[in-house]
């Protein structure tokens, strides 16, 4: 342990002992290398989400009537995904950092959920098809948390947001563009060879996931200290400017992954950010009803999921300047406020009229919830950021239990409370505003122990005594 601490200090003071702009062109060089790698993850991002996702864009093509559901079996068959995530996060983000191969745990992992969406097409009954969907939550598990804690090991805290903007708006764009996907295959494959269109929607777009996901091997990187197309100067640089960054992020001698777990369970700030984060994630639940929120306009099955992209086009748009504006400044909390404002603002427009123009403006101001969200994620890995043990637990605890949020979600919007879906917005509206004032709370928190820190380092004697590493501060 010793002799690896000691590497990493001269490591550190060699890079330190560069000029300044020597160091810098090094430096810029370095992080287009890993910013093309870490691209990959956007078209991951984006399959992970038309997987899930497909379901909605199915029912718009008989998915509901071919298999026969009734009552909530819909909300069901949306809902149960989540399980697996619940159960499957913490121990998956565990192994990783025990493990210490993204670029083999998650393509594998996305193997898996690709080959159990091509399979969900041939279900067929609600038996089946829940199974298939469980199964599909367990897989996709690993992904999320995994993502998220491999940003972590590699950028900067001023980085970070734009960087998982960057990735999640692989998301945002499918929500968009898988619209247009599906209206495609729903339109033009109907019947091929026997199949329902929406069969054929799974079929593809599993396909395309198993491929991709072989690719991924070969292109995502591992961590800062095993990732073997890096060149020695590459690794030492990476290492050196995330100590640099007063984190002690590359410190992986330091705790085990037991340890990693003792320590997250037991900080309350996990616990606090785990139910703001149920809570907002009922708030997001239209999400993964867009499709049938957007038919509530009258248009056709086309005209309805072309209509599904603009409001996730200008969202991954106002995700990005968020997530800039907040790496520059260093602020995070002011950022998720204000894009949960012009959700709020949207779900009280859709409760107010039945105007078709103004609920389709509403629609894209709901859809701005996503920009804080990414943000929020990008709070999370910096409040966590100093034990890579801890923090690989504490994202996948907080992003594990928000899923229980999906489950309610999942049933916040029955047909019976359409077409106004009135209490369905009602509800996102009151989870947003109590979620949005819980992290308020904890920004205010930080703030108050950043003020504790400064108070520590100007009164110490010696520097061996902080507790914290000199200039260390929360993002808040």
């Amino acid at each position: 342990m010793s002799a690896l601490s000691d590497a990493k200090s001269e490591t550190v003071h060699i890079f330190s002992s560069l000029p300044s702009h020597s160091r810098d062109d090094l430096e810029r060089r370095l992080v287009r290398k890993l910013d093309l790698r870490m691209s990959v993850i956007l078209l991951l991002y984006a399959l992970n989400y038309i997987d899930r996702a497909n379901a909605s864009s199915a029912r718009l093509g008989g998915f509901e009537k071919d298999l026969h559901l009734q009552g909530n079996q819909y909300a069901t068959v949306l809902s149960i995904i989540y399980v697996g995530f619940i159960v499957m996060q913490v121990p998956a983000n565990m192994f990783l950092h025990w493990l210490e191969k993204p670029a083999i745990l998650l393509p594998c992992s996305m193997m898996i959920w690709g080959v159990v969406s091509t399979l969900t097409g041939g279900t067929q009954n609600y038996t089946e098809v829940l199974f298939a969907r469980l199964l599909l939550g367990f897989s996709e598990a690993p992904f999320f948390p995994g993502t998220i804690f491999l940003l972590s090991g590699w950028y900067k805290r001023d980085e970070l947001a734009v960087r998982t903007t960057l990735i999640a708006c692989g998301a945002l764009l499918s929500a968009g563009f898988g619209s247009l996907f599906a209206s495609g295959i729903l339109t033009g494959m109907q019947g091929k060879l026997g199949q329902s269109a929406w069969r054929w929607l799974f079929y593809i777009d599993g396909g395309i996931t198993v491929v991709v996901a072989i690719c991924a091997i070969f292109i995502l990187p591992n961590f800062p200290h095993n990732t073997k197309w890096l060149t020695p100067e590459e690794r030492s640089l990476a290492i050196a400017r995330l100590a640099d960054d007063g984190y002690g992020r590359m410190d992986h001698d330091k705790r085990t992954t037991m340890q990693g777990l003792r320590n997250a369970v037991s900080d309350w700030k996990v616990w606090w950010f785990s139910v703001a984060l149920i809570i907002d994630s009922m708030a997001m639940s239209f999400v993964i009803y867009f499709p049938t929120i957007v038919a509530t306009l009258r248009y056709n099955t086309t005209v309805t999921l072309l209509l599904a992209t603009p409001p996730w086009v200008l969202a991954a748009i106002a995700a990005f300047s968020f997530a800039r504006y907040s790496d520059n400044t260093k602020k995070r909390y002011i950022y998720i406020f204000a894009s949960n404002a012009f959700a709020a603002l949207g779900f009280t427009i859709s409760i107010c009229t039945m105007n078709m123009i103004a609920r389709y403006v509403s629609l894209f101001l709901m859809a701005q919830i996503a920009a804080g969200q990414i943000v929020l994620w990008a709070w999370v890995n910096n409040t966590f950021a100093r034990e890579p043990a801890k923090r690989a637990v504490a994202i996948a605890m907080i992003s594990g239990m928000s899923a229980t949020g999906n489950i309610v979600g999942s049933y916040m919007w029955p047909l019976n409370w359409g077409p106004t879906y009135r209490y369905s917005y009602a509800i996102s509206f009151a989870a947003l505003g109590v979620s949005t004032a819980m992290l308020g709370v904890m920004h205010l928190h930080l703030k108050r122990l950043n003020e504790q820190i400064e108070r520590n380092e100007q009164n110490a004697k010696d520097i061996n005594d902080l507790q914290d590493p000199v200039g260390f501060r929360y993002l808040v």
